[in-house]
């Protein structure tokens, strides 16, 4: 008998959704969280990294040995990186320079070449570095900004997993935004089980650096966003995103970076609103690679 193992790609998805024991307090709902840390490389952009790729070499525009360019603010980076040295692509990211250490170190662990822009150019002036490189013949951008191979991992496996793991009870979906890749195509899977399900996005404050997420200007705005699919945007402060972020770790052992923190502050908040509702927020990533920022040395007041 021929035994069948699995290779690192077959294990990206299927992450576990956990309740939360002691944060809700005394609440007729459930709060759950999906952990996409437990992704290969580290996080939810595992999906849709695999996805673009994926999908781009069946309809036949890249072929391994080709370069391919992304403009990353860390995890699509990282996932990305792994997916390039699984399939065999050379890889170009592109990165503000105020991203943590970790997040750098990683991608060019799996073999990228990591090129940074300025924090005040940004995601933005990151994104222009691609598309000139792509016009100068460097590579082929994925843009995950644009991608419908994005959302679409998020529609054919975040989506079915949260409706099957829930047994279809699912009320609430919590998630950042910012390339909005899981928000739509979560949305779109679960508005066509339950119209009533209320789908909530995260972005921050104006002012708020929450590494991930963003409030994009109109011009930048992603081209898959889709802002029907959206019931409610919740602005959260970078302070309450980070001090729920270190308690989900002091008092739930769920270690995970400040979006996911945010996602948990915002279905903290929704839980205050309504009774024998069920919550799932993504948790997007894990928190070591947000150590070097200090951020987790902070004490709670």
């Amino acid at each position: 008998m021929t035994l069948h193992y699995p290779t690192i790609a077959d294990c990206v998805g299927n992450t576990p959704l956990v309740r939360l024991q002691r944060l809700p307090g005394t609440t007729s709902n459930t709060l759950l969280v999906k952990l996409e840390g437990n992704n290969p490389a580290g996080s939810v952009k595992d999906r849709p990294a695999l996805s673009m790729i994926t999908r781009a070499e069946l309809r036949g525009e890249i072929r391994p040995g080709d370069t391919l360019i992304e403009a990353t603010s860390g995890n699509t980076g990282i996932a990305l990186a792994m997916a390039a040295a699984i399939k065999g692509y050379e890889l170009i990211l592109i990165m503000p320079d105020n991203m943590s250490a970790e997040r750098k170190a990683a991608m060019t662990a799996y073999g990228a070449e990591l090129v940074l822009v300025s924090r005040e150019d940004g995601m933005e002036g990151a994104r222009d570095l691609a598309e000139s490189l792509q016009r100068g013949g460097r590579g082929k951008v994925l843009d995950q900004f644009a991608n419908g191979d994005n959302p679409e991992a998020h529609y054919t496996g975040t989506g079915p997993e949260i409706w099957r793991q829930t047994q279809g009870q699912i009320t609430h979906f919590i998630s950042s935004m910012g390339t909005t890749g899981t928000i739509m195509g979560v949305s779109r899977y679960l508005k066509e089980q339950s119209a009533e399900v209320q789908i909530v996005g995260l972005q921050p404050m104006e002012g708020a650096a929450i590494p991930g997420i963003r409030r994009w200007p109109q011009e930048y705005l992603p081209k898959i966003y889709q802002a029907e699919r959206v019931d409610r945007i919740i602005d959260m402060a970078q302070r309450e995103a980070e001090d729920v972020m270190r308690r989900l770790a002091r008092e739930e052992g769920i270690f995970c970076g400040v979006s996911s923190g945010g996602s948990v502050a915002a279905m903290l908040r929704l839980s205050q609103e309504v009774e024998n509702a069920v919550m799932v927020a993504i948790i997007c990533d894990r928190g070591d690679r947000y150590l070097s920022t200090g951020v987790y040395d902070t004490p709670d007041t």
